[in-house]
């Protein structure tokens, strides 16, 4: 009976959750952002009292490497690694995109997803798993215009991209879903991921930018919004 603490700072929404055992899961939402930096360590050990756990019991520590928030991905990465350290536990990677589209499985059915966030700067990330292939990525993730997009036949689209993007992201999707990269969504994932041995040690834990680059210029974003007019 695994027990796992997850989370995510990849957006603005910071999400805890504590796994312990088959069945209990218990999941806390706050403020993410530049807020997630001075509240994640707080609530990871407001939720692992609830669940009657120590750091050390734990038998990995989950964290949502990326794509997103360049601060998010290393705020998230650097506390797994310094719990990891401090308890002797190891770390299990887990993309965010990944857990977009396993929200979506779980809250709305979907089978095929193109897991779609927004990524800034007139860009989102993006990649599309089949979860009847035991959720491999049909398309590995990728920044695009989101114009750019290819939807798979029969894919639904799932993400926090819509409010942004919604007019701009491809047509003919089978359904559209508002899903977050969510903690509990990245426990369910894991028993998987760890049957295929994808732990890794503190000192080898990287976050998953996608983008090399933090902002544009003046004159790329008045390209940019000149384009999306």
């Amino acid at each position: 009976m695994a027990r796992l603490l997850a989370f995510d700072t990849s957006t603005e929404t910071l999400s805890v959750a504590v796994r312990h055992g088959d069945a209990l899961i218990i999941e806390r939402t706050s403020a993410g952002g530049a807020q997630a930096s001075s509240t994640l360590i707080p609530l990871v050990q407001s939720l692992l009292a609830e669940a009657g756990l120590t750091l050390r019991e734990l038998d990995a520590i989950v964290f949502g490497r990326g794509p997103g928030s360049f601060t998010g991905l290393r705020t998230a990465c650097s506390v797994a690694q310094g719990l990891g350290f401090g308890a002797g536990v190891p770390l299990l990677p887990v993309d965010t995109l990944l857990a977009v589209a396993e929200e979506a499985r779980h809250r709305f059915g979907a089978q095929q997803v193109l897991a779609v966030l927004d990524a800034r700067m007139e860009q989102v990330y993006s990649a599309a798993y089949d979860f009847s292939a035991q959720a491999a990525p049909v398309v590995e993730a990728q920044l695009s215009a989101p114009e750019e997009l290819v939807l798979p036949p029969g894919f639904a689209l799932a993400g926090n991209a819509f409010e942004a993007y919604g007019n701009r992201l491809p047509e003919g999707a089978a359904a559209r879903h508002l899903a977050m990269p969510t903690a509990a969504a990245m426990l369910r994932l894991a028993p998987a991921l760890l049957a295929q041995g994808r732990t890794v040690a503190p000192a080898d834990a990287w976050p998953l930018y996608v983008r090399d680059k933090v902002a544009q210029t003046t004159a790329e974003r008045a390209a940019a919004k000149q384009q999306a007019t």
